[in-house]
């Protein structure tokens, strides 16, 4: 059953069956973003480590987290995801009320039909229906983009830190939305 949907996509709540799907297009997004910034043979390395199938079947069976996949409408292939966790966030001060949005991600060919919305919606019911009362994200300082999405969402900027993909070190802006 569908949580929601627009007129090419919908999205559904993610099981241990969608970890190789979600693996899949966690990888392929990873690339498209960060593909001209990053270093190919460290891209391949994080996604191998970071996007492994064993973490996704994970998110999806534990109580504590909610994944979200969107699928094309027709043939039900996998084109974006959100997974929110337990925050890990030791650059700000956490409490116990708060989820971190992990991640959220589609493939380029789906930017501007209002998925990365809908998956930001469905992440913000979610974590409230979990009793939530702050949503903490991090974010490549250099990605604009997804910046300029989030500040639009209502997130405003709480703290910094730094990521380590391979032998690059990458600066984040983590944000925050009381819900």
């Amino acid at each position: 059953m569908a949580l929601s949907a627009g007129a090419d996509w919908r999205l559904k709540r993610a099981t241990a069956a969608d970890a190789a799907a979600l693996s899949l297009v966690a990888s392929a997004c990873f690339l498209e973003t960060f593909a001209g910034l990053l270093e190919g043979p460290d891209i391949v390395a994080h996604c191998a480590k970071a996007n492994h199938q064993d973490a996704f079947r994970d998110w999806a069976e534990a109580s504590e987290t909610r994944v979200v996949v969107a699928e094309i409408a027709n043939g039900a292939a996998p084109i974006g995801y959100s997974v929110l966790t337990t925050p890990n966030m030791p650059a700000v001060e956490t409490r116990p009320a708060d989820i971190e949005l992990r991640r959220i991600y589609t493939l380029s060919r789906v930017h501007g039909t209002g998925l990365g919305s809908a998956l930001m919606a469905q992440a913000l019911l979610d974590a409230r229906a979990m009793g939530r009362e702050r949503m903490l994200l991090g974010v490549y300082a250099g990605n604009e983009r997804a910046r300029a999405f989030y500040e639009k969402q209502g997130f405003a900027k709480v703290g910094e830190r730094q990521y380590q993909v391979g032998a690059t070190l990458c600066d984040d802006v983590i944000y925050a939305l009381q819900l």
